[in-house]
């Protein structure tokens, strides 16, 4: 089973299980965020959330993974991923949303159709309940 770094670019910051981070992070580069953040992420191209991490923030990313636990609107330009053990409260924006079985996920998810985004879903795989603006699976 790949970890979260194996979703990072090779330009990634990682904050470290053991980080307490309050405040507002963006980045040019990925994020891995493995520790605890509040406030707010992004933007970023990719923002990963770790499996032990605790985010109280509202992400914003062209791509985000979720295998931790976020307290917070997703708002993704491209797709967003939240992994079988994660845990997710709070809304979801993006032209791809994927959310594997086991999962725990309680908000609203928002699609907007049209967007060539759709045609690529980093996150996908046969285990996983993907929903996709306009099309059936």
């Amino acid at each position: 089973m790949p970890s979260s770094s194996d979703f990072a670019s090779d330009r990634a910051s990682i904050l470290g299980p053991t980080l307490r981070f309050k405040g507002e992070l963006s980045a040019s580069e990925d994020l891995v965020i493995h520790g605890q953040v509040e406030g707010s992420v992004g933007p970023a191209p990719r923002v990963t959330i770790g499996p032990e991490a605790h985010v109280k923030a509202g992400v914003t990313a062209d791509v985000i993974v979720v295998e931790g636990r976020v307290e917070g609107d997703l708002k993704a330009q491209v797709s967003i991923a939240v992994r079988p053990k994660a845990d997710v409260r709070g809304n979801l924006e993006a032209p791809v949303v994927n959310i594997a079985e086991g999962a725990k996920f309680n908000g609203s998810i928002k699609m907007e159709a049209g967007s060539a985004a759709e045609d690529s879903n980093p996150g996908f795989d046969r285990d996983s309940i993907a929903f996709r603006t306009g099309t059936s699976n």
